[in-house]
């Protein structure tokens, strides 16, 4: 991973759950509450393979490998019911203001591109708002219907990077993921990508990231040929 080149970058594209919301955990708690009601277990694997897909193609991974007697209907209702419960206070995790005030303040173009869903997305960040509203736009992949294909494709990415004003080359991104499935999907857009993993990732599962952090405060703009910190 030391050796990899970091290029120059212009515009910032940033995921959301796990990355800058505290939210990955709930939906471990809920997936796994889904499955033991049907006394079945859920692997820390399918959990992996779950993160950073649309909710319609978690439904299906969850159902599938947990053997699980539900429809995908049935299970997204389920799910979406329990999880507005616990998404009312969710906290940011470290170093993601600070990096995005940053940005802001030193008129770096950077946008959102989560799987969630808008309403979802609305939700998660109402305690939040005043900080989301930096964001130069958001693409919701569950929701919007320009994004044809959730991650592992790089239909987001390539999506995001094209609502800027003046559309950057993807090269001209940088990607900040937490999923395997998010950094495949931005290496196949073409972009660089800084990955911030679960710490039970094996390093097998993060190599595949340009840089790997243990935190957004560990990230150094300057790195990609971004402002610096001056705090």
């Amino acid at each position: 991973m030391a050796n990899k080149v970091l290029r120059k970058v212009t515009h910032c594209v940033f995921d959301m759950d796990g990355l800058l919301l505290d939210t990955e955990r709930i939906y471990e708690e809920v997936t796994r509450q889904i499955a033991a009601s049907f006394g079945r277990p859920y692997p820390e694997e399918v959990r992996f393979r779950v993160m950073g897909t649309t909710d319609q193609r978690s439904a299906e991974i969850a159902i599938t490998e947990c053997q699980l007697p539900i429809t995908t209907g049935d299970y997204l209702k389920r799910y979406s019911q329990m999880c507005h419960e616990r998404f009312h206070n969710v906290p940011l995790l470290e170093g993601a203001e600070r990096l995005l005030r940053h940005l802001h303040a030193n008129k770096v173009p950077f946008c959102l591109a989560t799987s969630s869903g808008a309403d979802m997305v609305e939700l998660k960040t109402a305690q939040h708002r005043e900080l989301f509203s930096l964001f130069n736009h958001k693409v919701c992949g569950s929701s919007d219907k320009e994004v044809v294909n959730g991650k592992p494709a790089p239909d987001i990415f390539l999506v995001a990077a094209g609502r800027f004003g003046v559309p950057p080359k993807p090269s001209d991104c940088l990607v900040f993921e937490d999923s395997p499935n998010g950094v495949t999907a931005a290496n196949s857009a073409g972009m660089q990508v800084v990955m911030v993993p679960d710490p039970r990732l094996s390093q097998e599962k993060t190599s595949h990231a340009t840089q790997v952090l243990a935190s957004l405060a560990d990230f150094k703009p300057e790195q990609f040929g971004l402002p610096a910190f001056t705090d």
